[in-house]
């Protein structure tokens, strides 16, 4: 019959070594040694002064452990079979210098490391008390006491524990008092009270790991309403969530009824059947008692192994939001955004140049113009026969200062171009303006055009005098003719002096004209000459500009690849990273889910063993 519960403890086992759980492995093969012994081993627990060494002493009919007033547990007491009435304190090397997994079949340290210091019956209660037997420094120690009971004689093994506060006290000193050493714990607490919220919760630490758990409400001699305590105790257990029987019993009915042989006080006592429960345990101990030890081992290795499967699978869905595939995400970020400061940056400098080249047209037009204006304001007054070598040198000085100017304004304009570009790779960080320096060419005066000298036409003397003789000959004719109507001759005094004024008007208003000609003809010249002078100039800054735009667009673009070759490769490195991590990631995640499959399976093996179906809420499939 023990083939099947064995077969899945084993493979409990063998889940435990797959997961590195050498802890959890000890505890499968004490657990195992424990199941495979005859032995049933029963722990008695309680709070202090409930009556278990009392209980102990009616189960085997004798007096195994000392009780009495003044009387404190502080060992643990193992009741067990001998042929005679014997006692022994039993004591283990320091925790430190006993190597791990030396503890015996029983719970006790193994034979050959322990120290046993025989006691004499009737110091039994000093054993128990720690007094007498117990080397100080030593490691754990409990009392033995072995006696000729046929309930014993049947394997029925028994442990007084000390109370909860001197179980405190004791730290892990009480290994024989370990729950999981035992196969039946029976939790005592007396009909006085109802149970304490302190004994729930250690039954349910308790019943975590241990299946076989039974309620003893002793002293029912004591309380003539032990039955209403008794319903309402077994409703807190329901209230709970504890699955433990309740089973109400008096000791001093029982330790009676076996002194006088009194059946009908025996069954009055309640111990009937609890010792029934115990002969029933003892003999199911091999099939329905291991099988329900084996389904809570189950239980507790699977949740003990679930949870850091669980705890990694959420560990690597937090991770990818900050690992390789986060990294991935911010190189394609700096992708795109390599990309949009490209387009940027050319539309920038497309725009920024256009914008240059119109405004230095206009404001060398508007230089000539203001020089055009002077010239015409110069001209209104000045004969060009006259001021032409001082205009000359004023017109080439103004020309060149308007072309110095616009130059400048062209070199300012064109650095603060190739700023505004570089402003669009500020986040970047480090300085990306290209290593030029645009100057003032130093032969800007030798570009300017030539002025050549208009031809201008000069009043000769031969023209006055010719001017001057058609003008006085119109004169003294018309004036002549009127002075032979009153008898002079044509050609008179009066005539004479008309005609010299008539002539030299005429010399004036020739010269006058001459002037005019002579200045419209300057006007004329020099405009054709401002505008040659504007188209050489407009050609040369479109030239410089030009250049300085292909060299900014060449020096931006080779900063671009750079950038370009550095972010890819980052993206491609950061690709390669989150694919590796990736399939790393779901290559474990495929073994974790594996294991939780297996665990799963495991389970509902163990839970079979019981008729059981349940999955616990840990194995859930993840979303």
């Amino acid at each position: 019959m023990a083939g099947i519960w064995l077969d899945v403890l084993d493979e409990i086992a063998r889940t435990c070594n797959t997961h590195g759980r050498g802890d959890l492995l000890q505890t499968v093969r004490q657990k195992r040694a424990q199941l495979l012994d005859p032995k049933l081993r029963v722990l008695v627990v309680g709070e202090p002064n409930q009556g278990k060494s009392q209980l102990i002493n009616a189960i085997i009919n004798a007096p195994a452990c000392p009780v009495g007033d003044g009387r404190t547990t502080v060992l643990p007491t193992v009741v067990q079979h001998a042929e005679a009435a014997s006692a022994a304190v039993v004591q283990a090397p320091p925790a430190s210098g006993r190597p791990a997994g030396a503890a015996g079949a029983a719970g006790a340290p193994a034979a050959t490391l322990v120290e046993r210091t025989p006691l004499a019956l009737d110091q039994v209660a000093a054993g128990v008390s720690g007094t007498v037997g117990r080397r100080p420094g030593g490691g754990p120690a409990y009392v033995e006491v072995g006696l000729p009971r046929a309930m014993l004689a049947a394997g029925l093994v028994l442990v007084d524990t000390p109370g909860t506060d001197q179980v405190a006290a004791l730290g892990g000193a009480a290994e024989v008092a370990a729950p999981t050493r035992a196969d039946a714990v029976l939790l005592v607490s007396d009909s006085t009270r109802e149970l304490s919220v302190a004994e729930l919760d250690m039954l349910l630490h308790v019943t975590r790991s241990q299946p076989n758990v039974v309620v003893v409400q002793s002293k029912t001699d004591l309380v003539a309403d032990w039955r209403a305590v008794a319903e309402r105790n077994r409703q807190h257990l329901a209230d709970a969530g504890v699955a433990a029987p309740l089973i109400p019993v008096s000791a001093t009915l029982r330790l009676r009824a076996a002194a006088t042989d009194d059946r009908g006080l025996n069954a009055e006592s309640g111990f009937p059947a609890l010792i029934a429960r115990l002969q029933r345990d003892l003999t199911g101990k091999a099939d329905h008692l291991a099988r329900a030890s084996v389904q809570a081992v189950a239980r507790t290795v699977v949740e003990q192994l679930a949870a850091p499967l669980r705890a990694e699978l959420a560990t690597q869905d937090a991770e990818e939001q900050s690992g390789p595939i986060s990294r991935l995400h911010a190189a394609q970020r700096e992708v795109d955004e390599l990309r949009r400061c490209s387009t940027r940056w050319q539309n920038t400098l497309a725009d920024e140049m256009a914008d240059l080249l119109s405004d230095i047209e206009y404001d060398l037009r508007d230089r000539t113009r203001q020089i055009l204006r002077a010239v015409d304001e110069a001209f209104d007054t000045a004969d060009p026969l006259v001021a032409w070598d001082t205009f000359a040198e004023w017109l080439e000085r103004s020309l060149v200062e308007a072309a110095e100017a616009n130059h400048e304004w062209l070199i300012q304009r064109c650095d603060w171009v190739a700023r505004r570009v570089a402003a669009t790779f500020d986040r970047y960080g480090y300085d990306v303006l290209p290593p030029w320096s645009m100057t003032m060419p130093a032969d800007l005066g030798d570009r300017l055009p030539d002025l050549e000298r208009p031809r201008i036409d000069r009043f000769t003397t031969g023209q006055k005098l010719f001017t001057g003789m058609k003008g006085s000959y119109g004169g003294m004719l018309m004036f002549g003719l009127a002075t032979t109507l009153a008898g002079m001759p044509m050609i008179n005094p009066v005539s004479v002096g008309i005609g010299a004024l008539f002539g030299g008007k005429s010399i004036r208003d020739e010269g006058k004209q001459l002037l005019r000609r002579r200045q419209a003809t300057v006007k004329t010249a020099i405009q054709r000459h401002v505008d040659e002078f504007f188209v050489r100039m407009v050609r040369d800054c479109r030239d410089a500009a030009r250049q300085v735009q292909r060299m900014l667009r060449d020096h931006f673009t080779g900063l671009t690849e750079e950038l370009q070759e550095a972010i890819v490769q980052s993206f491609r490195s950061a690709k390669q990273e989150a694919d590796t991590d990736v399939a790393l990631r779901e290559q474990r995640q495929r073994e974790i889910r594996l294991k939780m499959t297996r665990l799963a399976a495991l389970y509902e093996q163990s839970q079979q063993l019981t008729g059981a179906r349940s999955t616990p809420v840990l194995l859930e499939p993840r979303a």
